[in-house]
C-alpha cells in the first residue's frame, strides 16, 4: 500500500476548497442610464442611482438620461401573516 505525502495530501485538500467556490454575485443595476452622444457615436452607461447623478454627468459633455430598461427594482420581502390574536 501507498502512502500518501504532506506535500499531495496539503494540495489536494487546497484544491478541493478552491473548487468550491461561492457563485459570484449579480451585478448591480441602477435606475438610470446615460446615453452620450458624440461625433463618434456615444456610449451607455447604466450606472446611476438618481437622475440628478445622471443629468450632472451629462451636463456639458451631451446626452441624455433614461430610465434603465434592465432594472427590477430592489428585492421585496414577504409580507409577514397577520398574527391572529385569542379572543378573551
Amino acid at each position: 500500500m501507498q502512502t500518501i505525502t504532506p506535500t499531495v495530501f496539503v494540495a489536494a485538500i487546497v484544491a478541493a476548497l478552491l473548487g468550491h467556490a461561492p457563485p459570484a454575485q449579480a451585478a448591480t443595476q441602477y435606475p438610470w442610464c446615460a446615453v452620450y452622444t458624440g461625433d463618434d457615436g456615444g456610449g451607455t452607461n447604466c450606472g446611476f442611482s438618481t437622475i440628478e447623478q445622471c443629468r450632472a454627468t451629462v451636463s456639458g459633455i451631451g446626452g441624455s438620461c433614461e430610465p434603465n430598461l434592465f432594472y427590477t427594482g430592489p428585492a421585496k420581502r414577504p409580507a409577514k401573516p397577520a398574527r391572529k390574536r385569542p379572543n378573551n
